[in-house]
């Protein structure tokens, strides 16, 4: 079974490969709603993009009212308060994308760009438009290590901390990275992009799996000590699934 990606990052592979002729609509479709009933796109004529009224369309609209605008790339952001990964602002987009933990940066061939974050009720998902300007983004193949060495690093500090003992679900997780779950990409995703989306997502369940309260930790100081031992780890997956989502630093195939 493939783990579940992330909603902005199915619409920017996704998204990618249908306005690069290489999927036909209704795989977009069915491969970005997943498992919703629905998704939709709102504020586009806001920004100016489309008609006079500013009116909810169809995910299918809404992408292809974006493709008449002439569109250069798709990229997801991974943003949390303090790290605004992905994101390049303006402020009002940025937090909206912080406030959802993800979003979509469309960047149009005028060298303008579109922030798409996505609003969730049931099983509905909206994504509302923002302005957005273009966006610094980590390399795949800086993302990659620095993954690489994050993982090393809690691995031992979490050990020093006896993480078998208290959270030995995470133990388990830290040492089954060569059996983690595949993820599904489109044609024309880099095969290091998909191999690295998917050890991001692993390294996301370590983080949050070493992270709940029911860990055992029994004082702040511990709680402290846990935290400092985790979360550069999901930082560096955030930075490495940014980059995995984002075809402007795709490395050339």
């Amino acid at each position: 079974m493939s783990q579940l990606l992330p909603a902005s990052t199915r619409l920017a592979w996704w998204g990618t490969a249908w306005w690069g002729g290489h999927v036909v609509t209704d795989l977009l479709l069915d491969e970005v709603v997943g498992d919703d009933v629905t998704h939709a796109v709102a504020g586009l004529a806001a920004l100016g993009l489309g008609g006079s009224e500013d009116v909810s369309e169809t995910l299918l609209g809404g992408l292809a009212r974006l493709r008449t605008e002439g569109v250069a790339t798709i990229g997801a952001a991974f943003p949390v308060e303090g790290d605004p990964v992905g994101l390049g602002g303006p402020p009002d987009f940025n937090r909206a994308a912080i406030e959802a933990g993800e979003a979509v940066v469309v960047t149009l061939q005028d060298a303008t760009a579109v922030g798409l974050v996505p609003e969730r009720v049931g099983p509905t998902t909206t994504w509302v438009a923002h302005r957005a300007v273009r966006r610094q983004l980590p390399d795949v193949g800086e993302a990659d290590r620095g993954l690489r060495s994050a993982l090393l690093h809690s691995a031992d500090a979490l050990a020093a901390l006896e993480v078998a003992r208290w959270r030995p679900e995470v133990a388990d997780r830290l040492t089954d990275l060569r059996h983690r779950a595949p993820v599904a990409a489109p044609p024309g995703v880099p095969e290091r992009c998909v191999a690295l989306a998917a050890r991001a997502l692993h390294a996301l369940e370590v983080v949050e799996l070493a992270l709940e309260d029911d860990g055992g930790a029994v004082s702040l100081h511990e709680l402290t000590r846990r935290e400092q031992a985790i979360l550069p780890l999901g930082t560096a997956a955030r930075r490495a699934l940014v980059a995995a989502s984002s075809p402007e630093v795709w490395p050339p195939q």
